[in-house]
């Protein structure tokens, strides 16, 4: 297997290989252990796996019902409006329409992502317009950024994950749907909640309901990720019933195969368990995130999806570690040089149950540290220290004790054990602050000069795991933007004073967004030309209450509690 590796790689593009061609090279007929595709390790359940292995026989021999059937019983399932919904062969497909039917000429992407949005408009000639998210910032998207950035480059699409995919960055509802509003005369906005269903920073995260009433916005969803079936490959969108049907016409009769049909009609029995698997993936993550920045110069980033985006040490190289990783631990992991906007010092790591994660942490320490001949990361040396070339980076750094995310770290080591099958409590999340009005510049204030890499590594690399290392400079808190996590965004830091409006500006109502400030308070109400929910629903009249289905609603799903 060790000779195919590298070509393996190299032939899958802006992916990883697929598991079945890894068994297949694996030789003794098992894949490795997968840190790689992003799936909900904890559903299905088995005993929903042998139920649908019973069925085998009949699930491949005979047609699937049409896309309409399977797409009206997931309606029922998750209290949506059947033609306000399209469900794909997976959500490629449903972009691959988007493009067709919905981009014609530019469309704006934050970078890294999800490779589909930047590779499929390229493809049929489009222009992408990438917006890098910052390292320097620990890849947060900045909307008001992202919106002057569309105003200058004349984008008619804009493109934003949530969380985004690599590194599981979060953007609240509110902040979106403020954006929605201030960009309305776009052609088109699709908001990518393909992994929505891990968060748990707010209670009712998705867009969906803000979606439906507008004319230019699009809701992407997953199913395989979150059900962790991606190989039966479906998904769907929410949309205006216009907007929504424009692509369901262009859909094929049975795009949706057997197996597709029957885990859609399985769900109602199982939104318990389902349930019970988004809790321990959480439980996971937080676990997965301290351990793995115990690791010296091991940066491990926020994330909100089921997986960690992670920056390998100073000199380790992300090829490297992947091929020597799965060659001499089967495991795989996805290495994301082949990301734009990325480069082959980080990994995404899938959140996986605790067991796995001790094998992937130890996997670690040996590539990265083990003996010095075969160590990824090469030993220090005695003279000038490491820098990236740009200051903020080496703050950034240095600051974290080269190890990453310390609030996080903290905030999973404060934590109380949680009992098998308990939820964690669903992190906090303060609502957005406006931002002030812009006052005049000051002065520039000197830059101090990054602290040197081996100072703030405390201790040579590669020393043993059982050696303390030197806890960080500042307050163990910080995120890499200088605030203290759980800071509202848009406040001063600590020690400075609070910006006042300008001589001769009025102090309005901020938004955060360009050209907001007249739509602060209109959340739920339709853009011009968009439809109210009472249209959308093909009524006047109050709704009736829809009959129970066991299943948590699309959107409200998010932060319930397991008994």
């Amino acid at each position: 297997m060790a000779d195919n590796v590298t070509s393996l790689f190299r032939s899958t593009a802006a992916h990883s290989p697929s598991m079945a061609a890894l068994t297949r090279e694996g030789g003794d007929g098992t894949g490795p252990v997968d840190f790689c595709i992003p799936c909900n390790p904890y559903f299905p359940t088995p005993a929903m796996f042998d139920q649908l292995a019973s069925r085998l026989r009949d699930i491949i021999t005979y047609y699937p019902s049409g896309a309409d059937t399977i797409t009206s019983e997931l309606c029922n399932l998750l209290q949506l409006p059947p033609q306000c919904v399209a469900m794909g062969n997976g959500s490629t497909e449903l972009i691959t329409w988007i493009d067709h039917l919905l981009v014609h000429e530019s469309l704006a992407i934050p970078v890294p992502t999800f490779g589909r949005w930047t590779d499929q408009p390229l493809e049929t000639g489009k222009r992408v317009d990438m917006f890098p998210l910052q390292e320097s910032s620990g890849f947060a998207l900045d909307l008001a950024q992202y919106a002057e950035f569309i105003r200058k480059r004349g984008t008619r699409v804009a493109v934003i994950c949530n969380p985004n995919n690599p590194d599981g960055g979060f953007i609240p509802r509110q902040s979106l749907v403020q954006f929605m509003d201030a960009m309305a005369d776009l052609d088109l906005i699709v908001i990518d909640e393909s992994f929505l269903e891990f968060a748990d920073a707010e209670n009712e995260p998705s867009t969906v309901e803000d979606a439906v009433m507008r004319p230019n916005v699009i809701v992407l969803r997953s199913l395989g990720k979150n059900f962790g079936l991606h190989g039966i490959r479906f998904g769907y969108l929410v949309a205006n019933p216009a907007l929504a049907g424009r692509v369901r016409t262009m859909l094929p009769k049975w795009n949706l195969n057997s197996f597709a049909e029957h885990v859609v009609f399985m769900l109602k029995e199982h939104g318990a368990e389902y349930m019970e698997s988004l809790h321990m993936v959480r439980r996971d993550r937080l676990d997965m995130a301290r351990q793995l920045s115990q690791l010296p110069g091991l940066t491990v980033y926020p994330s909100q999806g089921n997986f960690l985006f992670v920056r390998l040490p100073v000199g380790a190289e992300g090829t490297v570690v992947r091929d020597r990783m799965l060659t001499e631990h089967r495991i795989l992991v996805r290495e994301c040089g082949n990301k734009i906007g990325s480069s082959s010092r980080f990994l995404r790591l899938v959140v996986r149950p605790q067991v796995d994660v001790r094998r992937l942490v130890v996997g670690l320490e040996q590539v990265l540290y083990g003996t010095r001949r075969g160590a990824a990361v090469p030993e220090p040396s005695n003279g000038t220290s490491y820098s990236s070339g740009t200051a903020a980076v080496d703050r950034l750094v240095s600051q974290t004790n080269g190890a990453g995310m310390v609030g996080l770290a903290a905030q999973a080591a404060a934590m109380p054990a949680l009992a098998p099958g308990s939820a964690p409590a669903a992190a906090a999340m303060p609502a957005p602050t406006p931002l002030p009005v812009p006052t005049p510049m000051p002065a520039p204030v000197p830059v101090p000069a990054p602290m040197p890499a081996a100072a703030s590594m405390g201790g040579p690399m590669g020393a043993p795991m059982g050696v303390p290392m030197q806890p960080p400079m500042g307050n163990p808190f910080a995120s890499p933007m200088g605030q203290p996590v759980g800071a509202p965004m848009g406040q001063p830091p600590m020690g400075m004073p609070a910006p006042s409006p300008a001589d001769g500006l009025q102090a309005v109502a901020q938004t955060g967004m360009p050209g907001l400030a007249a739509a602060a308070n209109r959340r739920g109400m339709p853009a011009a030309g968009g439809l109210t929910a009472a249209q959308v629903r093909g009524r006047t009249q109050p709704a009736p209450v829809p009959e129970p289905t066991g299943w948590p609603a699309a959107g409200a799903m998010y932060n319930q509690q397991v008994v």
